[in-house]
């Protein structure tokens, strides 16, 4: 299923995200969906671990908030990549620019199920990032082929989906088609 979806378009990467799961589990998931992801080009980040995407050969890590030391994870990290989680916060993605961070992510921007959002963003934030800043910017947060359009035009560089894709009803090839070509509406 995985090899499906990320065969069907454009994915730049694939975020392990097992909030529940033991370290062990973690590390069986991660050396089962590696091999398929690196094979096609797409990264593979860990979430929440530094320390895991290291052991593990992921390509980098995504950190929220509360995830540790974000300069410590960039000194371990090396040359991976390294993702942090701002919220709604123009201060906080300055901060992770500063340590080291090769994107910021912001949001939620719509509800999801995926995690209780406590921080809402809005597409202004994009907006004034993309206009003052390189670093690439992705837009998380309850995201669909539906109403990925204003963050795509008010300047996300990437965006951060679970169940648009996961969820289909169509299967998950048909979710990343619907997200590739929502993306290319929004561009054209």
């Amino acid at each position: 299923m995985l090899a499906e979806a990320l065969d069907a378009g454009d994915v730049a990467a694939l975020q392990i995200r097992l909030k529940d799961a033991d370290d062990d589990a973690v590390r069986r998931a991660t050396e089962a969906l590696l091999p398929v992801a690196q094979a096609r080009g797409v990264a593979v980040l860990m979430n929440d671990r530094a320390d895991l995407a290291v052991e593990l050969g992921c390509d980098g890590a995504h950190l929220g908030q509360e995830d540790g030391d974000h300069a410590a994870a960039r000194r371990l990290l090396g040359d991976r990549t390294l993702g942090i989680t701002c919220h709604g916060s123009r201060h906080l993605a300055m901060e992770a620019g500063e340590i080291g961070a090769d994107y910021v992510a912001f949001g939620a921007f719509f509800p999801t199920s995926t995690k209780e959002a406590k921080h809402r963003a809005e597409p202004e934030l994009l907006e004034w990032w993309s206009e003052f800043f390189e670093l690439p910017a992705v837009a998380i947060g309850g995201i669909t082929a539906a109403n990925c359009g204003p963050l795509v035009r008010a300047g996300a560089d990437f965006l951060a989906v679970v169940g648009a894709v996961w969820n289909h009803p169509e299967g998950p090839a048909a979710g990343v088609r619907a997200m590739n070509r929502a993306i290319a509406e929004a561009t054209g």
